[in-house]
């Protein structure tokens, strides 16, 4: 299962031009269902949600993706609800820091990163977090088995967004989209 694999699995972050690895697990949390507070515009039928609760916030544009994340110690920064950071992720403020998010794919309600196979090198996603929008570009996508390691592929010299989820039509690996900061 799916949810199995992520939460049991370990980041192994490597440079492009090392051979040493570090290995973060990845902090497990209760099984807690989220609500978002959603709030009705009054010109119109549209919803909207409050981003105000969250850590931070991934864009997507191109594929129409916009959801919060919550702190790496949040009881709400789950897989099973939300879009979840990684133990031994860093914010985007850090420089040469590299912040990695996972979600589902599929179908599913909760599959957040469902679209991401529609995205190519050169595409953008932004992370607002703390009053600031940082601007990503996306320099590399791979596939790696699924087998509860995912190791990371990114210039360290730069600061860096990774993305992980299940290879679309594949029950077998998964895709990490590495992302350099723009701007």
């Amino acid at each position: 299962m799916r949810s199995d694999v992520y939460e049991e699995m370990r980041i192994a972050m490597m440079d492009d031009t090392s051979s040493d690895e570090v290995v973060v697990e990845k902090t497990v949390v209760e099984d807690v269902p989220i609500v978002e507070k959603v709030e009705k515009k009054e010109d119109n039928n549209n919803y909207v949600i409050d981003y105000s609760k969250y850590l931070g916030v991934l864009e997507i544009p191109r594929i129409g993706l916009k959801r919060g994340f919550y702190n790496i110690d949040s009881k709400y920064n789950n897989i099973q609800y939300n879009v979840t950071m990684i133990g031994g992720s860093n914010l985007p403020d850090v420089d040469k820091g590299n912040l990695i998010l996972m979600a589902h794919s599929g179908d599913a309600y909760i599959s957040y990163f469902a679209y991401l196979w529609m995205l190519g090198i050169g595409d953008h996603a932004y992370v607002t977090y703390n009053g600031r929008r940082y601007d990503y570009q996306i320099v590399n996508i791979y596939n790696i088995e699924k087998n509860g390691v995912a190791v990371i592929r990114r210039n360290t010299e730069r600061t860096t967004l990774t993305l992980i989820t299940c290879t679309k039509d594949n029950d077998f690996s998964q895709t990490v989209y590495i992302l350099e900061l723009v701007g």
